[in-house]
């Protein structure tokens, strides 16, 4: 009984990577409207909290572009630039607004500090002495949510209010105290309802399953054929075939499955607590090494299909350390290991994101081919385990830390870095705002897993395309994924746990198909097809001889 429950080492090794990997399951595109249950609201005082772009100009000449934040009253900003006023800069004085200013205002938009009053009464001293809108410089380089008081009455502001950081509060004032003309325009775009960028990412993610899931079929198929050659042969190297196929392929228990979770929550938590930029340096280095490996796996097994490459991938040569290590590994490796080394150098630069899709690809395929679930019943602990670490991190979580945890690790705040490198990326090409719509490992190796073992199974059942299982959890998959966008739109960008739309789509529609067609105690104890031993022929009956 120890033996059925117990976790092998190898096994062990694989949940650890599969956790640290995967432990981020979230697609994120990056909040424009932030809505806020906690903030009193009140007629006058209900906005949401949206970013508000601030362009500038000194005369006529264009200059830098601020982000602000849009206070919980006064009116709605414009969303498009053609449509919002260009209004000249003043400085207040007194600098805090608090009382009527000194300088006379005929509409220009009034540049104040931040303190000695609420800012609902800058907000009525600036309108009543003739302001059109009213910059506020924070006291720090964050955004504040700017909130009506508690005991105010009921608020009518008819002016637009503004947050800047204190850098970019700063950099106007000083233009100002120069005695330049300085023109400001305030508008919040909206974020287009489908980029580019998520149409890619949703093809990324669904070729990557079907590349690993056919690799790791074919894999499959080609090792039941040589076992089915060597029991043929009455051969004793049948045994010995088994040993070196399982040091090749780690099968998952409903143990290892659970325990993920655990490991998983942990590697999260350690994000969250010690994110900083020597943490993500140490995850940077991880995944080169993560990424470089796989991107060499790949490249092997796809040129050893060439005729050209096959007698290099056949001859070995033995290195200390390594052992026996083929000419074809050692050929593409030192282009492996540069790619990973180039990528980490320049991952800060606009075009790092190829690079760390590129590795991030071929680490997750590698991983869906050595990582296995031997049938149904631990693909569904392992994908139940993780829909319920989806939902926990991403919106439980928030009741626990004040924030969510899953988008803070994802964001890479505090970090100095653009999030962490555990994530597929692309830029968000006609967003306004920019930015990047991401999608974590997890959200493509954990059903990946299961997608892959419906392919096995159907190639070893010898079931077509329509009559197995394989397309039809396929389709599941990018339906879900794509249902998950839906929702990431139409909640403006805020990130959402893939997994919470993927498993019930994944998961469901492999246990209902099973189910109607008679498969499930089969998938879900053995998980592949019962086979003839191969010594075992049946004999004509006599009639038939004659």
């Amino acid at each position: 009984m120890e033996a059925a429950v117990a976790i092998p080492s190898r096994a062990v090794l694989a949940l650890v990577v599969i956790s640290l990997i995967s432990c981020v399951s979230l697609v994120f595109a990056g909040d424009i409207v932030h809505h806020d249950d906690v903030a009193p609201t009140r007629p006058g005082c209900d906005n949401n909290f949206v970013l508000v772009k601030v362009p500038t100009w000194i005369d006529d000449r264009e200059e830098d572009e601020f982000v602000g934040v849009g206070a919980r009253f006064g009116p709605t900003l414009e969303s498009k630039e053609k449509d919002a006023d260009k209004s000249r800069i003043a400085l207040a004085d007194p600098s805090d607004c608090c009382t009527t200013p000194k300088n006379k205002l005929t509409g220009e938009t009034i540049l104040v500090h931040r303190g000695n009053c609420s800012f609902t009464t800058k907000a009525n001293v600036a309108e009543a002495a003739g302001a059109s809108a009213i910059l506020i410089i924070n006291n720090g380089t964050e955004l504040f949510k700017m909130v009506c008081e508690p005991d105010e009455p009921d608020v009518s502001i008819g002016i637009p209010v503004v947050m800047l950081p204190q850098d970019a509060g700063e950099s106007l004032k000083q233009n100002l105290q120069k005695n330049l003309n300085v023109f400001v325009q305030l508008y919040s775009p909206k974020r287009p309802l489908v980029d580019v960028a998520e149409v890619f990412l949703w093809l990324m993610a669904v070729g990557t399953i079907l590349c690993a899931s056919y690799w790791s079929a074919w894999s499959a198929r080609e090792a039941a054929i040589e076992q089915d050659k060597l029991l043929k042969d009455g051969s004793d190297e049948y045994l010995n075939m088994e040993v070196s196929n399982s040091s090749g392929v780690v099968e998952i228990n409903t143990t290892s499955a659970i325990v993920f979770v655990v490991i998983a929550s942990c590697f999260l938590v350690m994000l969250y607590k010690w994110m900083s930029y020597g943490f993500i340096e140490v995850l940077v280095v991880l995944f080169a090494i993560g990424g470089a490996e796989g991107l060499q796996t790949c490249l092997v097994a796809l040129l050893s299909c060439f005729k050209l490459f096959e007698q290099a991938a056949k001859t070995y040569v033995k290195i200390p350390f390594l052992g026996a290590v083929s000419y074809l590994t050692l050929g593409v490796s030192p282009f492996c290991v540069t790619s990973a080394v180039v990528w980490a150098v320049y991952r800060r630069f606009s075009f790092a994101w190829i690079g760390q899709d590129i590795l991030g690809v071929a680490l997750i395929i590698t991983v869906i081919q050595i990582i296995q679930v031997p049938n149904l019943k631990v693909g569904t602990v392992l994908l139940s385990c993780a829909f319920l670490y989806d939902i926990f991190w991403v919106f439980v979580s928030k009741w626990m830390f004040h924030e969510s945890v899953m988008i803070v690790v994802a964001r890479g705040d505090n970090s100095g870095e653009d999030g962490i490198p555990m994530l597929l990326k692309i830029p968000r090409m006609f967003d306004p705002w920019g930015g990047y719509s991401i999608i974590g490992f997890g959200d493509i190796i954990l059903p990946g897993l299961l997608v892959a073992f419906s392919l096995r199974y159907d190639w070893l059942s010898n079931k077509s395309l329509r009559a197995g299982y394989f397309s039809w959890t396929m389709i599941a998959y990018g339906l879900g994924l794509l249902i998950t966008y839906v929702a990431l739109n139409l909640m403006d960008g805020h990130g959402q746990p893939a997994l919470l739309y993927i498993v019930p789509f994944t998961l469901g529609t492999f246990i209902t198909l099973g189910m109607k067609r008679g498969d499930l105690r089969h998938l879900w104890t053995r998980g592949e097809p019962d086979r003839i031993c191969p010594h075992v022929q049946l004999q004509p009956s006599s009639e038939s001889q004659h």
